[in-house]
């Protein structure tokens, strides 16, 4: 029942008070490592209660978080929603069971209070089972939030590149305004056609996700209709794509969108362009940094390649592209998945990692100029 009038709180809200959610996974020793967490969880009388210490906490100020943590005499990870405070004590400013030990001062998204948590029996309600905590956060939580992290991503490219083209019509250089010279209309031509496939994409995406047949699921579901198992697994591989490449093209979108403005671009006090290229580097980390997202789809695609080839994935999330774009890229994934795994330190292995990356960002742009070219 504690559940279940969070999770309305958070998305029907009560009596026209809307919770604030957040989430805490990372832990000093492990960072992404989410199995490696240490945060006990233990049932007391029935009752579950959390002891430990959280590295990086953002959105502090949410009434309530997932958490991560290990129930006593097990190795598995489990996931519960901690409430920041128990009914009633809100207007008392006393915590359920916690201490912010202290706010970080990060580079961007400075609005944002990211800090470190000490849990001293703070109560906690389980969601999903113990035993399935990764794959509830992984599949769910995360998979939420990096969609999310696409859609900001087109957001703040669209926002510096439309600032960027103003600018060019009025700014006078040399007799001319700035945007009649070709490099620097080459340039927003380039930043312009970056910002638009990432929305195309983005919206695209969120389209297919809000279809989705049952919502999302913890880990890699193998008991429904194959069409929907492959339907589900695009999505959630594509929403870490997505994450992977708009993300970090974002911060070189704004960067570009800076230079347009000369010493302008980097004042604080000029544009917001400064701000939003701050931001989009925090984007690019948090939700899972650029290499834990290129190993989880390698692994992902091997895990799956009983039911749905490499080739066959390919084909699927490209179907409307030319032939000899799809069949480029569905030869050389099969190549790439075929490689054992990720974690060899020799030169092979770094090969195969350069090409991954490689590929993975050059296979997203082909889906991002696919949905484009659907609205154009």
């Amino acid at each position: 029942p504690e559940t279940k009038e969070i999770l309305k709180h958070c998305k029907d809200g009560i009596n026209g008070d809307f919770a604030i959610g957040a989430q805490y996974l990372s832990e000093i020793q492990g960072g992404s490592d989410v199995p490696a967490n240490v945060l006990e969880a233990v049932n007391e009388n029935g009752t579950w209660k959390l002891y430990g210490t959280k590295f990086f906490c953002s959105a502090t100020h949410a009434d309530y978080a997932v958490v991560t943590a290990k129930p006593v005499g097990s190795e598995k990870v489990a996931l519960f929603v901690v409430p920041s405070w128990l009914p009633g004590n809100k207007e008392k400013e006393m915590r359920n069971g916690y201490t912010v030990d202290r706010i970080k001062w990060k580079m961007g998204t400075s609005e944002l209070t990211t800090a470190e948590l000490t849990f001293n029996g703070a109560v906690a309600y389980p969601v999903g089972p113990l035993d399935k905590g990764v794959a509830n956060v992984v599949g769910i939580v995360l998979t939420y939030s990096r969609l999310t992290v696409g859609l900001s991503a087109a957001a703040y490219m669209t926002r510096a590149v439309r600032e960027a083209k103003k600018y060019t019509e009025f700014r006078n250089a040399f007799g001319l305004t700035i945007g009649q010279f070709p490099l620097v209309a080459v340039q927003v031509n380039r930043i312009d056609r970056m910002a638009k496939r990432t929305t195309a994409g983005a919206f695209k995406l969120y389209r297919d996700f809000l279809t989705l047949e049952g919502g999302l699921k913890g880990g890699l579901a193998t008991d429904e209709p194959e069409a929907v198992r492959k339907n589900r697994f695009n999505i959630r591989e594509l929403i870490m794509l997505q994450k992977m490449a708009a993300a970090w093209d974002c911060t070189d979108v704004i960067r570009e969108s800076m230079s347009i403005f000369g010493g302008h671009g980097v004042m604080e006090d000029f544009s917001s362009l400064p701000r939003l290229y701050r931001d989009s580097a925090i984007n690019e980390l948090w939700e899972g940094p650029r290499n834990v997202l290129l190993t989880q789809i390698h692994r992902d695609l091997q895990k799956v390649s009983g039911w749905y080839k490499p080739a066959e994935f390919v084909r699927h999330i490209l179907s409307g592209l030319n032939e000899s774009t799809i069949k480029e890229l569905a030869d050389e994934i099969t190549e790439l998945v075929a490689y054992p795994n990720l974690f060899q330190p020799d030169e092979k292995t770094m090969d195969i990692c350069r090409r991954w990356d490689a590929f993975c960002h050059r296979f997203f742009h082909a889906y991002q100029d696919l949905a484009l070219k659907e609205v154009e």
